[in-house]
């Protein structure tokens, strides 16, 4: 009785810890998209000498803009299901290498746009909660994950619309 109760408990347990490992690493996500905003929120900081150019450099956007990026990324770690299915190797290697390249700012806008595109079908595919009927619990959890990575694909088009920044790969290449 005592092995039954504590095999149920561990499972339990472990059932738990994945499922808030998967909420945590969403919740990164939220906040890398919240942290791109705010990077555009500081813009250019003010000078309190009118009429003098800039350097252009705001390294502390630049590094909120690092930050935002790699958070968002997060989202793709709970996306990951590794099954022994072509489908799902196919989705696994087009995230994992699109997800790389907006990590390093590689052809950023590019590979946030087909970040967008590539989770959008996917949201759409995965959690059709409209097609579950309203009596079913499962309903309310596909509804939780269709807008918390609506709220992602959000972050990822600001990436589109900011850029990378200046901590990455397409900036780097522009200083050779």
């Amino acid at each position: 009785m005592i092995s039954k109760l504590s095999n149920w408990l561990f499972q339990v347990h472990q059932c738990f810890a994945k499922l808030y490992d998967l909420i945590k690493y969403r919740n990164l996500a939220l906040g890398g998209g919240l942290l791109l905003l705010f990077a555009e929120a500081t813009g250019e900081v003010k000078t309190m000498f009118a009429g003098l150019p800039s350097t252009g450099i705001n390294t502390t956007q630049n590094y909120i803009q690092l930050a935002g990026r790699l958070l968002v990324i997060f989202m793709f770690l709970t996306l990951f299901n590794f099954e022994l299915s072509v489908l799902r190797l196919i989705e696994l290697i087009i995230g994992s290498v699109l997800m790389v390249a907006v990590a390093v700012g590689y052809r950023t806008k590019l590979s946030a746009l087909l970040l967008v595109i590539w989770l959008t079908v996917l949201n759409i595919l995965l959690n059709d909660w409209w097609n579950v009927p309203t009596n079913r619990i499962m309903r309310d959890f596909l509804k939780y994950d269709f807008f918390q990575t609506l709220s992602v694909i959000g972050g990822l088009l600001f990436v589109v619309a900011l850029g990378p920044g200046g901590v990455s790969w397409d900036e780097h290449k522009k200083k050779w």
